[in-house]
């Protein structure tokens, strides 16, 4: 109950703060080039149920059915003018703030894998199947340990480490992770891949 109230809490803030950022950056979109604004993408939930996450989109339109489909690297050049910029700055992350009201993420927790991205969830292993106990998040431990620079097995490894340490930390392992979230974003560490997707 206390990380769902810390996660509406921050989604209303960091909607107050963000909101006029968010809409000019729609219109910025919208203008830079053709499509719509966000790029919608159904991810494993909590308990490996799909759900739509929602970015800012960064890649032309309909992307993932071009050149190398889910993945981008560096370069690439359906990644938009403002997309890079977004990317960048991790800003095409904000939209999930309503992911986060809408009860389908939270602020902390393992970063949400793409429906078939992982191969056959019956062919999913313990390991696998245990970093889906808990809710997707914005950020997590992964991301603030490596971010893009961790194949899956290594985020894996992170998820679940995660969970141990929020089970024996709670809230506070999230606070510490979102301030860690705060220095990797401002320093723009790992935000290009080699391989990567379309919104990690």
């Amino acid at each position: 109950m206390i990380k769902r109230l810390m996660d509406i809490t921050g989604a209303l803030i960091g909607l107050a703060i963000f909101g006029l950022p968010m809409i000019l950056i729609a219109l910025w979109i919208k203008r830079d080039s053709k499509g719509g604004v966000f790029f919608v993408q159904e991810r494993l939930g909590r308990d490996i149920v799909p759900y739509k996450m929602y970015k800012f989109r960064t890649m032309v339109e309909n992307a993932e059915q071009m050149g190398t489909g889910l993945f981008s690297y560096d370069d690439d050049d359906r990644i938009t003018r403002v997309g890079h910029f977004l990317r960048m700055t991790s800003l095409d992350e904000l939209p999930q703030f309503f992911n986060i009201l809408n009860g389908s993420m939270a602020l902390v927790g393992p970063r949400p894998p793409v429906t078939y991205e992982l191969g056959d969830i019956a062919d999913f292993t313990p390991e696998m199947k245990r970093r889906f106990r808990m809710k997707p998040g914005v950020t997590g431990l992964a991301q603030v340990s490596g971010r893009n620079e961790l194949d899956w097995p290594q985020k894996i490894v992170f998820d679940n480490r995660y969970i141990d340490l929020f089970a024996r930390w709670g809230v506070l392992i999230d606070l510490r992770i979102i301030l860690q979230t705060i220095w990797v974003v401002v320093s723009r560490k790992s935000t290009i891949e080699k391989r990567k997707q379309e919104h990690s």
